[in-house]
C-alpha cells in the first residue's frame, strides 16, 4: 500500500470515525447508521486492493473527516475523543506485538466472513458475534477503554455491542494506519496537512 497523505488521511478518519459513532451510541444509543455501516464492514474487509477500498468511498468516511477538520478541541467531547483515539492507537501497538493474539483475530474474522451468509451484517446476532471478537482477543491485551455517556443508555446490552463492535472497527483503522506508514510524529507535526487533506475530500462530496 503506498505510504502517502492521501491514504495516512483515509486511515485516521476510519479511527475518528469509530470513535466519533462511540461516543454518539455511548449518549444517544444511536448514531448515523450509514456511517455505522460503513465502519462495521472495514472489519471484515481484508484483503482490500487500496486503503480507501477498506471503506468503500470517500463519503462512507465523512463523519471521520469532518471530526479531523473540525479538530479536537479541549471541550470535554473533544478530549474523550483525543482518549478514546490514544487509548486505541496503543492497544493496536500492543496487538502487533502479540502474534498470539493476532492469529486468533485472524480465525475470528474469517469465521465472521463466513457468517455473512447467513446473516446480514447489522443483524444483532452480527453485532454479538462483532462484540464479543473485542472482548475476547482485544480488551485481554491492555488497559480497558473506559467509555462514557448515559449510563441507563450504556447498561443496555444492544448500546454495549454496539459500542464493543466500532472499537474493533477502530482497531481495523489503527491497524490501517500502521500499514499505510502512519506514526505518532505524523499526528503531531502532519496534523495540518492531513486537515487540509480533509478539508479538500469534503470539499468534492
Amino acid at each position: 500500500m503506498a505510504h502517502d497523505l492521501y491514504d495516512r488521511t483515509i486511515a485516521f478518519a476510519g479511527i475518528c470515525q469509530a470513535v466519533s459513532l462511540v461516543q454518539d451510541v455511548a449518549k444517544n444509543g444511536t448514531c448515523d447508521s450509514d456511517a455505522f455501516e460503513s465502519s462495521l464492514k472495514a472489519i471484515l474487509n481484508t484483503n482490500p486492493n487500496s486503503t480507501l477500498n477498506v471503506f468503500g468511498r470517500e463519503a462512507d468516511l465523512r463523519i471521520g473527516l469532518e471530526c479531523i477538520v473540525k479538530g479536537i478541541d479541549n471541550s470535554p467531547a473533544g478530549s474523550e475523543i483525543t482518549r478514546y483515539i490514544i487509548s486505541l492507537m496503543a492497544l493496536e501497538r500492543k496487538l502487533n506485538t502479540r502474534r498470539d493474539a493476532m492469529a486468533q483475530l485472524g480465525d475470528r474474522l474469517s469465521m465472521l466472513e463466513r457468517q455473512l451468509d447467513h446473516y446480514e451484517l447489522l443483524d444483532e446476532q452480527m453485532l454479538s458475534n462483532l462484540a464479543s471478537v473485542y472482548l475476547d482477543v482485544i480488551s485481554p491485551i491492555g488497559p480497558r477503554i473506559q467509555v462514557t455517556g448515559t449510563p441507563a443508555v450504556l447498561q443496555q446490552t444492544g448500546t454495549q455491542q454496539r459500542v464493543r463492535a466500532l472499537l474493533l472497527s477502530g482497531i481495523r483503522s489503527a491497524v490501517l494506519w500502521r500499514q499505510v506508514g502512519g506514526k505518532r510524529r505524523h499526528l503531531i507535526f502532519s496534523r495540518k496537512k492531513m486537515v487540509e487533506q480533509a478539508q479538500i475530500l469534503l470539499a468534492r462530496m
